[in-house]
């Protein structure tokens, strides 16, 4: 068998392992669209845009979407129940060896899961792929604790901004959350780099992103697998009211950084306004997952 070859069988076999192992636990596989009416708000993914039926005179501008997020939460809210989806996704300025234009998802969630429990359902999946190493959890406070010696919970810009000059880093940002990467891009990242599962949980309420916040963290959580990131989960906001806010706070920073001015999806929001149910979701790079296993 050539290495080809090989290696399609070991993708494929990869596919069929995941798709049995939620089949087996009554999660139903789902398929939503790719090209939608409105681009990511993220601040720091980019959406890429496609132009359609300009030959017959009825032209639109789409978005190829970034994740399925928001199209599967909208069968949530429908009362779904636990989903999963395996599909391309498509971001725009992305550039280095574990970034690409296109790439392969697995998304899925999971009804009355906190963080906890989907952590530990991953931890499954990752066993049953093969991956048997003892998985490390551990705060996002306490890993700079251990690595860094910061109460980054407790440390304002001003003073991260004096900790990254000592480095000889960049402290030029104007927000917070942005300084708290570059430090665990710089600090904690090499140090777990040498743990072969590691959870990072409870990171600060400033990176929410989509994730519920309880005082001065978010129930959001990564997946590193030798240091490299594998996967972003969260438990779910679950109002439409709250998508609301974090979308508007989104956009204010896109526009504070001169990206392109988007609009709230209205749409999306009026499809959730009976708001989401508890449920716990997560984003697994397909890409980056097969080459962990396949090491």
């Amino acid at each position: 068998m050539s290495k080809v070859k090989k290696n399609l069988v070991h993708y494929q076999d990869l596919i069929i392992k995941i798709r049995e192992f939620f089949y087996s636990r009554k999660v139903t596989e789902v398929k939503t669209p790719s090209l939608l009416l409105s681009p990511s708000t993220d601040v720091y993914i980019d959406s890429i845009e496609v132009k359609v039926n300009r030959n017959i005179s009825r032209p639109i501008d789409l978005y190829l979407h970034t994740s399925p997020e928001l199209e599967m939460k909208r069968l949530l809210s429908k009362g779904s129940g636990d989903i999963f989806q395996i599909c391309q996704v498509y971001r725009d300025n992305e550039y280095g060896s574990n970034n690409s234009n296109e790439f392969t998802m697995l998304e899925f969630y999971r009804i009355d899961f906190d963080m906890h429990s989907l952590v530990d359902e991953i931890i499954d999946l990752l066993k049953m792929l093969g991956k048997t190493d003892a998985a490390i959890k551990i705060s996002y406070a306490q890993a700079f604790f251990e690595y860094g010696n910061i109460d980054i919970l407790n440390t304002d810009l001003e003073d991260l901004k004096k900790i990254a000059n000592s480095l000889g880093l960049n402290s030029d940002y104007d927000w917070i959350e942005d300084l708290q990467t570059l430090l665990f891009v710089h600090l904690i990242e090499p140090k777990i780099s040498q743990i072969p599962i590691c959870f990072i949980y409870d990171y600060p309420k400033e990176q929410s992103a989509l994730a519920k916040i309880d005082g001065p963290i978010a129930h959001r959580f990564e997946l590193y697998i030798n240091g490299v990131e594998i996967a972003n989960g969260y438990e779910e906001i679950q109002s439409a009211d709250e998508y609301r806010d974090r979308f508007n706070n989104e956009l204010y920073k896109r526009k504070m950084i001169e990206k392109k001015k988007l609009l709230v999806d209205e749409e999306f929001l009026r499809d959730i306004k009976v708001g989401l149910p508890h449920c716990s979701g997560v984003a697994i790079g397909i890409e980056r997952l097969f080459s962990s296993i396949s090491l």
